[in-house]
């Protein structure tokens, strides 16, 4: 993990509890709002849907693009993010 963020690392280890969406790697101010207003507002909401999408990069990535216009950047982000958190926590 030596290449992510310092807010990934940090989100990555710890448990998630009500952490809100904008706690996520690639998630800032601007797209969290955009994400809490299709209804997304804490990060274990954003988990429900990477595992509802079976932890497929490709179609989590689309999914960000499609529910709240998140760039290549953000999505990659994101989905590293709690992909390095499932492994840690589940």
């Amino acid at each position: 993990m030596s290449s992510t963020s310092q807010k990934h690392r940090n989100f990555a280890a710890e448990p998630m509890r009500e952490k809100p969406v904008t706690e996520l790697a690639g998630v800032g101010e601007d797209l969290g709002k955009r994400m809490e207003a299709a209804g997304y507002d804490k990060a274990y909401l954003i988990l429900g849907r990477y595992l509802v999408l079976r932890k497929d990069k490709e179609l989590f990535q689309e999914w960000m693009k499609d529910t709240c216009n998140a760039n290549e950047e953000q999505s990659r982000d994101c989905y590293q993010c709690l992909f390095d958190w499932c492994k840690q926590f589940l």
